[in-house]
């Protein structure tokens, strides 16, 4: 029996690949104008993006229990294999809700075939570990080795980024109100990387010009064998910059396999306009 792959919407996949791999996609909820809204089905990322610019702060939350007791309980009753691979649970609740929703389910089906893992990961990164997971269902091979491929892949999944606006993550809490205001007064560009899950600071460069370079500087630096993976990039509605970061990276390591993504409404809520995130494996898998 094929396994059957979820994710959420915070891995920022477009529809296209949730229909060519037969991923069922769990979608978050983004809050805007006092209504609610399912990530990536009722409201998309340039909305939010139009929002933000005009002074709007839209809010989000995770996947309801309700939800994901449902889901769960539906592929229980007729004994399919499922791996849900989730959004990092240092970024949201969605992770430790689904475990708990997997037991409560397994209470009635102790033999359901359910598995629920952290990807510790975001966005395209995110959604590269769910993309090369649901290519082995799709191909037949086993939970394990699904859940193996994607652990590894988890665990090697840079993250490099950097945001146009430190007030948006200010906002969420992740700068302070007076770092934030200076580093826009100063035109200081953070470049900021995921480590076990978590957002963490990593440089400040001043002017935008730099950026990049020092981007690729990083890739070099922290991976290996680019050719022989997919590069991800996402962006904050800036596809021309996403553009250029992705044809940098072709000159320079001769990469032609780059996925190209919007960050979508949930993690777009929390980074703003202009985000700009690069994504790609240090040490891909033999």
């Amino acid at each position: 029996m094929n396994v059957k792959i979820l994710a959420d919407s915070a891995c920022d996949l477009s529809e296209s690949y949730y229909n060519e791999y037969n991923i069922e996609m769990v979608p978050l909820t983004v809050h805007l104008d006092e209504k609610e809204y399912a990530d990536g089905i009722e409201i998309q990322p340039k909305t939010v993006y139009e929002a933000m610019r005009n002074g709007k702060g839209p809010k989000t939350s995770q996947v309801t229990p309700q939800a994901f007791k449902t889901i769960f309980t539906s592929y229980a009753e007729s004994n399919q294999a499922i791996i849900y691979l989730a959004f990092s649970s240092e970024l949201s609740g969605t992770y430790q809700t689904a475990k708990m929703m997997e037991q409560e389910v397994k209470e009635t089906y102790p033999n359901a075939p359910i598995h629920v893992i952290d990807t510790k990961c975001a966005s395209i990164g995110y959604g590269l570990v769910v993309l090369n997971a649901a290519k082995k269902a799709k191909n037949g091979a086993t939970i394990e080795d699904i859940i193996n491929s994607a652990a590894y892949d988890s665990t090697h999944m840079e993250h490099i980024f950097t945001v146009d606006d430190l007030e948006y993550i200010y906002r969420g809490g992740r700068v302070s109100k007076t770092a934030a205001f200076v580093g826009s007064l100063l035109k200081i560009k953070p470049i900021l990387h995921v480590d076990n899950g978590k957002l963490v600071p990593l440089e400040k460069i001043r002017g935008s010009k730099r950026l990049f370079h020092r981007m690729l500087e990083i890739m070099e630096e922290r991976g290996t064998d680019f050719t022989n993976q997919t590069i991800g990039i996402s962006h904050g509605d800036d596809l021309e910059r996403a553009e250029q970061l992705a044809a940098m990276i072709k000159e320079k390591f001769g990469v032609e396999d780059i996925l190209i993504e919007m960050v979508g409404a949930v993690i777009g809520a929390h980074a703003g306009p202009g985000t700009i995130a690069l994504f790609f494996l240090d040490k891909p898998a033999d």
